[in-house]
């Protein structure tokens, strides 16, 4: 019987990649000496929000994903992240891995605010592991799964993150909002002759806070 230990030892943004992927570097050693064929990896990755620390310009970020500060015991579950497959080669002994994750900067997903929400520090991930493991031996071939209980931590960079967005991105972030405001942006930004989508929106946060004075 095999048995496998997993460790996440590095993480990097890929410049190279067409959209922001975020490359984490794996180690796994087989600790049996069996002679691992392949491996049919699967990895799902979740955010653990409650290993770590959150200054007052953070915390005013991410009222919107957890509610209040108070209520964060309770609200501030683990989010999901990523899920990937790997198809690692024959080893035996050890290997590294590299698993490439893609990133998004739309909104509309809990991680992309979560993210977007930190200034510093690192992002507590939690890996977990399963699959099919293939051995070859004297005897020939034998299968195994993955026990669901492999897992292994790892602490993400916030300056990671931000790098990998910042090679598609660079200062910017992406909102998604239905046809009929983008038609009402669009006759706002012509009606005014505003030259950038980005002074549009200036201009009417500028009305609103105005308006709220007024009220006031």
């Amino acid at each position: 019987m095999s048995d496998l230990i997993f460790d996440c030892v590095a993480a990097r943004a890929e410049p190279y990649a067409v959209a922001p992927t975020l490359v984490l570097r794996l180690r796994v050693v087989e600790t049996t000496g069996e002679t691992v064929h392949c491996l049919a990896l699967r990895c799902q990755i979740r955010i653990e929000p409650l290993k770590r620390r959150y200054s007052d310009t953070e915390g005013e970020r991410l009222v919107d994903l957890f509610g209040e500060r108070s209520r964060w015991g309770d609200t501030m579950k683990p989010l999901q992240f990523a899920h990937v497959t790997q198809l690692v080669p024959g080893f035996k002994g050890a290997v590294e891995i590299e698993l490439s994750i893609p990133l998004t900067y739309d909104f509309e997903v809990a991680t992309a605010k979560y993210f977007h929400g930190l200034d510093e520090g690192e992002i507590p991930l939690l890996l977990l592991f399963s699959g099919t493991l293939f051995l070859s031996g004297e005897t020939g071939f034998s299968v195994e799964q993955v026990p669901w209980h492999k897992e292994a931590d790892f602490r993400l960079p916030v300056a990671t993150w931000r790098e990998a967005m910042d090679s598609a991105f660079p200062d910017s972030a992406w909102i998604r909002m239905r046809r009929e405001t983008l038609d009402a942006l669009s006759r706002f930004k012509s009606r005014h002759t505003l030259p950038t989508w980005d002074d549009t929106l200036a201009v009417l946060l500028h009305e609103a806070e105005q308006n709220d004075k007024g009220v006031a």
